[in-house]
């Protein structure tokens, strides 16, 4: 199985690449994902839960990242079991080019499956992974596109003597994203 697509992202090259390497929020971005623990350096071990046509089995692998070039470009080695499912092996080359003040990622992913999945037919693998690219795609894009938690609005309190109210501003804070995406 083969795949390329392009997707344009509204940040800078820099945070999508950020974005990219932030485990906790690729959790939240890819269908299924149970877990992503490190395993070693550059390298992770994932279990997800995913469904290719009238197969739906939990799938436990490793990926391991090669050839990075901060902030432009890696390789994700990737083989996954799913037991009497079948299994799914391959490669994704994925790169990052800043087009003004947002970013255009490419891939390129090679895969094999076999076992139960590769009976199905190409056709519905093929679909099913478009899905998830899909998916995983317009999560990681929404939360990339997220507003940063609104600032707090200025409070009116009352005078311990019952007269005029005044006006008090919680201190501003500086949240990133990330922080934001964590705690949902």
């Amino acid at each position: 199985m083969e795949m390329n697509q392009s997707q344009r992202l509204p940040v800078p090259q820099q945070v999508a690449w950020e974005a990219l390497n932030d485990t906790a929020l690729l959790k939240q971005c890819i269908p299924g994902c149970e877990s992503i623990e490190p395993d070693g350096e550059n390298a992770y071990q994932l279990a997800l839960t995913a469904a290719v046509g009238p197969v739906k089995a939990r799938f436990k692998g490793r990926m391991a990242l090669q050839d990075i070039q901060a902030p432009d470009s890696y390789t994700i080695q990737f083989d996954g079991q799913g037991g009497a499912a079948g299994f799914g092996k391959g490669s994704a080359r994925v790169t990052l080019e800043p087009d003004g003040d947002e970013t255009v990622l490419t891939y390129a992913v090679n895969a094999q499956v076999g076992g139960k999945i590769a009976q199905i037919g190409s056709r519905l693998v093929d679909a099913a992974a478009r899905k998830m690219a899909e998916a995983f795609f317009t999560r990681f894009t929404e939360a990339l596109a997220a507003p940063a938690p609104e600032e707090a609005e200025p409070q009116q309190d009352a005078a311990p003597d019952g007269g005029e109210t005044q006006t008090t501003e919680e201190p501003k804070r500086k949240r990133s994203w990330t922080a934001w995406i964590s705690k949902s």
